[in-house]
Order: C-alpha cells, then sequence, then structure tokens
C-alpha cells in the first residue's frame, strides 16, 4: 500500500546540487524488518538513478535502525540479502539464536533483591498494619519481574562487529551521511535522535541497540547514566526528521498495519475472527491499529506542514493474514516474509507508476518498466553470486567507489536527468 504526497511547488533545479532523498524505516521487530529489507530491494531495483547507500539523510526506529545504519554504512539490498536471506554472504554471518538468548544476568540480579524486598513487606506488616494491604504485595514484588526477557547486549556486539570491519565505521561522525537513530529517555519520555550534536559521540552499536529495546522483550539499555528503550514508543516512523532538515524527496517505510478479515464488511463468525486467536491476536491487532492510527494522523499533518516535499510512504496491504498471524518475533519465516513485501512494492509501484513517473522525474529518478512489468520477478532473481572479498580487498573496492562517486559529483551536469545513477557491481576476481 502506497501513500503519496506530491509537491505543491518543489523548488528549482540547481546544476550544482542534486534533490535531496531522505530514507525513515520504521520498526516492527524482526518480521517488520524482514518485510522493510523486501521493500527496499525492490525499490533498489526498480528505481533508476537512486541509490539507497547514497541518500543525504537516513532516520532508522527500532529494527528499522538496523537497516538503516546498515545502508548508511554502504551495505547494499543485495548484501543485506544474503546476511538475513540466503545466509551465503561472504562477510557477516547471521545466526538468529544470538539474538533470543535469556537475559540471565537480569534474571539473576532481579532475584538477588528478593531478600531485601521481603524484608521491607515483613516490616510494614509489622509496623503499619493498619496502611499494609496484601494488594501491596504486588507492588513491592513487581521489582523481580526482569525487564526484559532477552540478553541485548549481543545486539549490539554483532553491531559492533559489523561496523568496525573492511572500511565501514560505528561512529556517526565519521560515516559522511546523517544518520539518526531514535529511541526513548525511559525516565522522561523524551526522543532521543542518536546522531544528532550531543549524542553523535554514542557508538552506532549501541544506539541501535537502545532503539530497538523493546520494553518486555530486551531491557533497557544504560547510556550515560539514563536508561533508553524503543523509539516507537513516541512515534512510528519519525519521518519528521527528515523533513525538518529540507530535503526535495522523504522515502518512508512502515511495516505494522492492523489486519483487515473481510473486506466486504459483513460480519465474521465466532471461529474467524481474530478474538478466537486470543489474547496474542488482540494485543497485536491494538498495537498495530495505534501505530496506524499514529501514522496516519501525522502524515495528514506533514502534508500541511511541508507542502514543498514530495513524500512516498509504503505499508503492507491490510489483508495480508501471513504478515499477521507470523510470529513477530520470529525469524525462520524471514524469506517469505520479505518475498511478499517485494511483491507487494513492485505491485505498488506498477499500479502508480503514472503518479510516480513525474514525482520521481523531478528528483532524477526513473522507474524501470522492465523490472516492475515483471510480475513473476522474485526477491532473489535480481542477486548476484556474493563478492569473493576478503578485507583488504573490500576496502580496496569501497575506496573505489568513493573515488568514482566524487569524480561524478563533481562533474558539472548538464542536464536535469537522474540525480546518479546506480553504482556498477564489481567483483573481485
Amino acid at each position: 500500500m502506497l501513500s503519496l504526497h506530491s509537491a505543491r511547488q518543489r523548488a528549482r533545479p540547481r546544476p550544482d546540487r542534486s534533490a535531496r532523498i531522505g530514507l525513515a524505516i520504521a520498526g516492527g521487530g524482526p518480521i517488520g524488518g524482514m518485510y522493510e529489507l523486501g521493500a527496499l530491494r525492490a525499490l533498489d531495483e526498480a528505481l533508476d538513478g537512486l541509490d539507497l547507500t547514497r541518500l543525504d539523510s537516513y532516520v532508522g526506529v527500532s529494527s528499522g535502525a538496523f537497516l538503516a545504519a546498515g545502508l548508511a554504512n554502504r551495505i547494499d539490498t543485495a548484501e543485506m540479502c544474503r546476511i538475513f536471506i540466503t545466509g551465503d554472504s561472504n562477510d557477516v554471518q547471521f545466526r538468529p539464536e544470538a539474538f533470543l538468548r535469556p537475559a540471565i544476568f537480569e534474571y539473576l540480579r532481579r532475584a538477588a533483591s528478593l531478600p531485601r524486598l521481603a524484608t521491607q513487606w515483613w516490616q510494614e506488616l509489622l509496623f503499619s498494619r493498619n496502611e499494609a494491604r496484601w494488594s501491596d504485595l504486588l507492588m513491592h514484588f513487581g521489582a523481580l519481574v526482569p525487564t526484559g526477557l532477552f540478553d541485548n547486549r549481543q545486539v549490539e556486539l554483532f553491531l559492533q562487529d559489523v561496523f568496525t570491519r573492511r572500511g565501514r565505521s560505528n561512529d556517526f561522525r565519521e560515516l559522511g551521511v546523517d544518520l539518526y537513530v531514535v529511541a526513548v529517555d525511559l525516565d522522561n519520555g523524551e526522543a532521543v535522535k542518536f546522531g544528532a550534536p550531543g549524542w553523535d559521540e554514542v557508538p552506532i552499536s549501541v544506539a541501535v541497540q537502545a532503539s530497538a529495546a523493546l520494553p518486555g522483550l530486551y531491557p533497557p539499555v544504560e547510556i550515560g547514566g539514563r536508561h533508553f528503550v524503543d523509539g516507537a514508543l513516541r512515534r512510528t516512523m519519525h519521518a519528521s526528521v527528515l523533513l525538518d532538515r529540507g530535503v526535495d524527496l522523504m522515502i518512508g517505510l512502515n511495516p505494522l498495519v492492523p489486519f483487515t478479515q473481510d473486506g466486504s464488511g459483513l460480519p465474521v463468525s465466532h471461529e474467524r475472527s481474530l478474538a478466537a486467536g486470543g489474547l496474542p491476536a488482540v494485543l497485536s491487532q491494538t498495537f498495530r491499529t495505534l501505530l496506524q492510527s499514529r501514522m496516519q494522523v501525522g502524515l495528514a499533518r506533514y502534508a500541511q506542514q511541508y507542502p514543498d516535499i514530495d513524500q512516498l510512504i509504503f505499508e503492507p496491504n491490510a489483508e495480508d493474514a501471513e504478515l499477521f498471524f507470523t510470529n513477530a518475533f520470529s525469524f525462520s519465516a524471514r524469506q517469505r516474509i520479505c518475498e511478499i513485501a517485494y511483491r507487494n512494492t513492485m505491485a505498488d509501484l506498477r499500479r502508480r507508476a503514472h503518479e510516480l513517473t513525474p514525482v520521481l522525474e523531478a528528483n532524477g529518478i526513473t522507474l524501470r518498466m522492465d523490472v516492475i512489468g515483471d510480475e513473476e520477478r522474485s526477491v532473489l532473481d535480481g542477486l548476484a553470486p556474493p563478492p569473493r572479498d576478503n578485507d583488504a580487498t573490500a576496502r580496496l573496492r569501497r575506496t573505489l567507489d568513493e573515488m568514482e562517486h566524487q569524480a561524478a559529483a563533481n562533474r558539472p551536469s548538464r542536464s536535469t536527468g537522474p540525480r546518479r545513477r546506480n553504482p556498477p557491481d564489481r567483483r573481485a576476481p
């Protein structure tokens, strides 16, 4: 499902600069991240003149922060598919089980406070008998419940390893592009933009760990004496971070929408109702509905507040039952979900091609009709074999790509054609 807001009046093209494009990626757990990867892969293949690893600015929230940080570090969608889908990357070895290790130290730390809490409780019973109630038991011993089931230190260690090899950087200040990772300060509810001045000294891996610390699943992340949790608690996508920077085109991805049980509008039977799925289905639909409602309000406001910026938002179809009923924290279904996203995005581009063409061309991008016209195309069809790189050759290839990009950027422009071509896929011999 594509939401399109076309700018009322675009800035006049200047020969000395190309269109400024920003990418906002929302959260959604592992399944949401895999949906976004499929959508990104479709955009990468279908839009000529768009290089997702060389945009002007990125903002990522929760699982979307993984993808935004990877793209800002010039890990393209093809390599991400090799890492997370096919598993044949020569660079990064992804092990889902590392992200689902029980937070043993958190359990032990909480359990160690049991004697103190029990002593306090008995003192209140003995000396404040009229005030103490058995109903207060939950409040006293609630501190024994861990703040997260799984240990998110593995998330940080994984990203730290990825971003400190092959010429990449774990430092916001060394990226050469604007990357913002949003988390929420647990003690005051404020959103913090890691990567912005004052917060750019925090390692990218730690910022992503904090942004993805979904309460109940992962414990809060302590940074500078403050505790941070999932950035989606304040806003779904935080697209305003990019819009405030005056981009010409904002592309957004949101993987969580409420499920539409029956498009006919007729009542459904109890057996087919979401309530029959029990508490998990009810909570999932409630969570998705709240996020979607907030998203729609935000998009309506953005259209009024930023009327001269083109905005494209890609979301799943509300009828995609497989997305809804797949465990939101499952890794096993990632290829299937990625494929659904790829096909949905291609279908959106194909169906709205007439409206999209002038918007994209105004920003130096053209639709590849041969790609979007192929309805049987799969997310893996355009995936070349992995490059046979080691650390040295990967750094060399990265340097050559950077030199080529700089040379192209310094070359005088004689037209308002595509802002940039997708870079050649160099392969080491």
